[in-house]
């Protein structure tokens, strides 16, 4: 008798508090006045959907241009087409998978070969020919955008155009605007640094700043004819991905002290000054500030002396050492100058990636009671290439797209639900 007594006070308690819940007001989505029913998206990898060191169906489905399109749906968006390779090409140009982890625990990450080349010599993708509004170009530079034949020389942009190599001369600024569009993103630049950062400053180039300035300013002021609205985002701290941070000097040393223990210094070619003007190198001990790179050949290490004798150093195309760090920082604070005052001066929404991911790599992030991070395979956010973003990694990128419209426009476009989408994919 007395445990029903409780029992009712118990009930009648919850009752009480379920009464007197608040009720919690969603505003109601809203287009704040654009017209998003013609988005296009501009841009690179990132912006194509690229992952896992390829182009290949489930990453461009997953693209974040296409994510924001599902959620523009809500406030009057339309169609949006993506140049998606077939099912039966659905690998596209290949990509690398976990196949299964080792003894050690390590996964063991295999390619997957590629089923859309239908030229190897020159190297030439399957050709798209449907409607498209993901203009993102693997490997774009700013630089490129008005380049006429720049199609040739890039077999991603070749898919794409009407004409077939040796003779797809369509500019990609020509490209992008030759159907009519409502609201676009842009998410150019990346390239400009990555190219000469990820190489190690070998056989590339820093895009010089006033090339840089005057190629984006050419890009927007096309894309915002007529007054069109958009958003763009500036240039992520390239250091700060994966790429750079996973093959790390105290992993390789430890590595080494496994074997000898005596070995207490590793040597790397390193640029001698962060003058843009001098392009000499030096053999030095390496510091922590001197980030290798993931592709590092770690088998080599201690063979011949390779890596532990001043004699045989790190070869800098592994190295983006502290110079060429500072370097690149330098460049990108540039070019996202340039980004920054555009946006102002066409008031076009602006998501600070630069911002954005530095912080991710410093603090984490957590979403929806989920921790993320920007460490190799675990953090959730970066694919096998160490560069490109997850479906995860891409749905949060779409949502800061988002949050900047919204922030700008005064529109209430819903967000993506990040817990929708996978991390890397594990067997």
């Amino acid at each position: 008798m007395k445990f029903n007594n409780y029992k009712n006070i118990l009930l009648s308690g919850l009752l009480l508090l379920a009464a007197c819940k608040p009720d919690v007001d969603v505003a109601p989505a809203s287009n704040g006045g654009v017209d998003f029913s013609a988005y296009i998206a501009v841009g690179d990898s990132q912006t194509a959907g690229y992952a896992d060191g390829g182009l290949y169906r489930t990453g461009q489905i997953n693209s974040f241009p296409n994510i924001i399109a599902d959620q523009l749906k809500a406030v009057g968006g339309g169609n949006f087409s993506q140049p998606l390779f077939s099912e039966a090409q659905a690998s596209g140009t290949g990509y690398r998978k976990i196949d299964k982890f080792n003894a050690d625990g390590t996964p063991s990450i295999v390619d997957v070969p590629a089923t859309a080349v239908r030229s190897a010599n020159p190297v030439l993708f399957t050709k798209y020919t449907g409607d498209n509004s993901n203009y993102g170009i693997p490997g774009i530079k700013v630089i490129h955008t008005a380049i006429a034949g720049y199609g040739n020389l890039n077999p991603y942009f070749e898919r794409l155009q009407a004409a077939s190599y040796p003779t797809a001369n369509t500019t990609y600024l020509d490209y992008i605007t030759a159907k009519p569009y409502t609201f676009f993103t842009c998410w150019l630049g990346n390239n400009d640094a990555l190219g000469y950062a990820t190489a190690g400053g070998v056989n590339e180039t820093l895009t010089d700043k006033s090339q840089f300035t005057a190629a984006y300013s050419a890009v927007i002021e096309k894309l915002t004819a007529g007054g069109k609205k958009g958003a763009i985002a500036t240039v992520p701290d390239v250091s700060t991905i994966p790429f750079f941070n996973t093959v790390t000097i105290p992993v390789l040393l430890a590595a080494v002290q496994r074997a000898a223990p005596t070995v207490t210094t590793l040597y790397v070619s390193a640029r001698k000054t962060s003058d843009a003007g001098t392009t000499t190198y030096e053999t030095r001990a390496a510091t922590t500030a001197d980030l290798i790179t993931l592709t590092f050949p770690t088998s080599k290490l201690g063979v011949n002396g390779y890596g532990v004798s001043p004699l045989n150093p790190i070869e800098n195309q592994y190295v983006l050492d502290a110079n060429e760090v500072t370097l690149v920082r330098d460049y990108v604070t540039a070019y996202n100058q340039t980004i920054t005052s555009l946006a102002a001066a066409k008031g076009l929404a602006l998501f600070d990636a630069y911002t954005f991911l530095n912080n991710v790599k410093q603090k984490g992030l957590l979403i929806n009671g989920v921790n993320l991070s920007a460490i190799y395979i675990s953090g959730g956010l970066f694919s096998l290439d160490g560069v490109h973003l997850t479906p995860k990694g891409y749905a949060i990128i779409a949502n800061e797209f988002i949050k900047a419209t919204n922030a700008k426009y005064g529109s209430n476009v819903p967000q993506a639900d990040v817990n929708k989408y996978n991390s890397v994919v594990f067997p």
